[in-house]
C-alpha cells in the first residue's frame, strides 16, 4: 500500500516524517523470533542494507503492520538510518505503514481487470463491506486496497487477500469468498 497520506491527518503525516532512532532500543522492542529471522535474511543479502524489505516483512508478519517504533528498530538493527528504511517501506505497496483488518483485500486495477468487470467487482466488496478503497471495516476484519497488477492477467478480474490469489471473480464468487473469510471457513476459489 503506498502511503498516499490522504486518510491521514497533518500530525500524522508530521510524526511520519519526524521519526526519531534514540527513542527505540530495536533489542528490547524487537522479540527474540523477529531478530532471529531478520538475522537470517542478512545472512543471506550482500549486506544488511539489502535486508531491509525481508526485515520489514519479517516484523509486519508478527505484528501486521509497522508502526513507525517498529521502522525505527528495524533500521536499528540493520544499522541503517530510519528515512531510508521509510523510503523501501513506502515504496513497496504489501508494507503497511497504517493498521489493516485481519484480511487485506488486494483488488487488481490493470487494464485486463478493467476490461474484464473489474469495477462491478470492486462495487461489490465496497458494498457488501461497507468500505472504499483505504479504509478497514469497523470489526476490523477487512481492508480494502488497489493493487496495480496481479499478474493474473489471463484469469482477469483478480484479487489477493493476505496471500492467496482469487481469479475469473463474479459478483456472486467474491461474496461468497467475503463471506467465508468472515465465518473463518476460508473458502477458496481456484
Amino acid at each position: 500500500m503506498h502511503n498516499n497520506n490522504k486518510n491521514l491527518s497533518s500530525s500524522q503525516v508530521i510524526a511520519s516524517a519526524m521519526l526519531s532512532d534514540e527513542k527505540i532500543n530495536f533489542r528490547q522492542y524487537l522479540t527474540s523470533a523477529e531478530m532471529k529471522a531478520i538475522e537470517h535474511e542478512v545472512l543471506i543479502m550482500e549486506n544488511r542494507e539489502a535486508a531491509g524489505i525481508e526485515a520489514l516483512k519479517v516484523v509486519q508478519q508478527h505484528r501486521g503492520w509497522i508502526s513507525d517504533d517498529s521502522l525505527v528498530a528495524i533500521a536499528q538493527c540493520l544499522n541503517i538510518s530510519s528515512a531510508q528504511l521509510e523510503g523501501v517501506a513506502t515504496f513497496y505497496n504489501l508494507i503497511y505503514r497504517q493498521k489493516v483488518g485481519r484480511y487485506v483485500i488486494h483488488v487488481c486495477n490493470s487494464i485486463s481487470c478493467h476490461l474484464n468487470d473489474y469495477e462491478n467487482i470492486l462495487l461489490t466488496i465496497s458494498s457488501h463491506l461497507g468500505i472504499s478503497y483505504g479504509q478497514t471495516t469497523e470489526d476490523g476484519l477487512f481492508t480494502l486496497l488497489s493493487n496495480a497488477c496481479l499478474g493474473n492477467c489471463d484469469k482477469s478480474p483478480a484479487m489477493m487477500i493476505n496471500d492467496k490469489h482469487y481469479h475469473s471473480l463474479t459478483p456472486d464468487s467474491v461474496i461468497a469468498i467475503l463471506n467465508g473469510l468472515s465465518l473463518n471457513v476460508g473458502q477458496y476459489y481456484d
